[in-house]
C-alpha cells in the first residue's frame, strides 16, 4: 500500500509522543531539565555524525555548504518560514485545547524540525511512492518514536503535534514521487543529508543553549543543495 510508511512514521511519533506525555508529567522539574539536556546533546551528535559522515564521504564540500547555508537562509528568512511555523503553531495550541500550556509552540516546531529534516524522509517517502517500500520509513519510525519519547518528557505534548508536518511533508512527496525521483539522484542525497545534519546540529544548540538559530528559516538550504547537482559547475 502506497502511503503506508507515512503512516507509520506518524503512528510512531504519536505513540512516543503519547508514551512520553504520560511519563513526563510524573518527573520533577530536576529531571525533565536533565532530559532536555540529554536530548540536546544526541541531537547534536546526530547532526555532527550525520554530517561528518558526508563530508568524508565526498570530501572538499565547504564552500558548498557555506553558499548553500548562506543562500537558503536569506531566502528562508525574506519569506520568515519560522514565523509561519509559530503562528500555525499557536492556531493548533488554540484548537486543540491547550493555550494556556505556555511551551506548546516551542515544543512543536522544534519537534517539528527534528523529524522532518534529513534525507530519510525524503528518500524514504519516494521509494514508497514509486514502490511501495517503506522500510525506510519504518525505520525512521523507530527513530522518531524514541526521540519523542524523551522530547515530549522534557518540553510537554506540544511535541505529539510534530507528526502532522510530517504527514504533509512525506505524504506530498509520497504523493509527487514519480515527479521528484529524478530530481533526487544519489549526490542529491548525500547533498540533503550533508545539509539536513548540519541544520539538525542546529536544532541541537536551540536545545542545550537556548533558541539562538532561526532552524526553520534555513530549510531552503536543503532545496538549494538538492539543485545544486544539476548546476554546470560545481562548487
Amino acid at each position: 500500500m502506497i502511503g503506508l510508511g507515512t503512516l507509520i512514521n506518524c503512528a510512531g511519533i504519536i505513540l512516543g509522543g503519547v508514551a512520553g506525555f504520560l511519563f513526563g508529567k510524573y518527573m520533577p522539574e530536576r529531571v525533565r531539565e536533565g532530559l532536555n539536556m540529554a536530548c540536546g546533546i544526541t541531537v547534536l551528535f546526530i547532526g555532527i555524525s550525520g554530517a561528518m559522515e558526508q563530508m568524508l564521504l565526498v570530501g572538499g564540500k565547504s564552500m558548498f555548504v557555506v553558499i548553500c547555508i548562506a543562500l537558503g537562509t536569506l531566502v528562508g528568512e525574506l519569506i520568515n518560514i519560522e514565523g509561519l511555523f509559530e503562528r500555525f503553531g499557536e492556531w493548533l495550541k488554540v484548537k486543540t485545547g491547550n493555550a494556556k500550556d505556555k511551551d506548546f509552540v516551542n515544543a512543536f516546531v522544534t519537534a517539528s524540525l527534528t523529524v522532518c529534516i534529513g534525507a530519510m524522509a525524503i528518500v524514504g517517502a519516494i521509494r514508497d511512492g514509486l514502490s511501495g517500500d517503506f522500510s525506510i520509513l519504518a525505520t525512521k519510525a523507530i527513530l522518531d518514536l524514541i526521540i519523542i519519547i524523551v522530547m515530549t518528557c522534557s518540553m510537554g505534548k506540544g511535541c505529539i503535534f510534530s507528526a502532522l508536518p510530517v504527514l504533509v511533508f512525506e505524504g506530498a512527496i509520497t504523493l509527487l514521487a514519480k515527479l521528484i525521483s529524478p530530481v533526487v539522484t544519489e549526490e542529491a542525497q548525500n547533498n540533503i543529508s550533508l545539509v539536513g545534519s548540519i541544520l539538525i546540529f542546529c536544532v541541537g544548540v536551540n536545545f542545550v543553549w537556548g533558541k539562538r538559530v532561526r532552524v526553520a528559516n534555513m530549510l531552503p538550504s536543503v532545496f538549494i543543495a538538492a539543485g545544486a547537482v544539476f548546476l554546470p559547475f560545481s562548487f
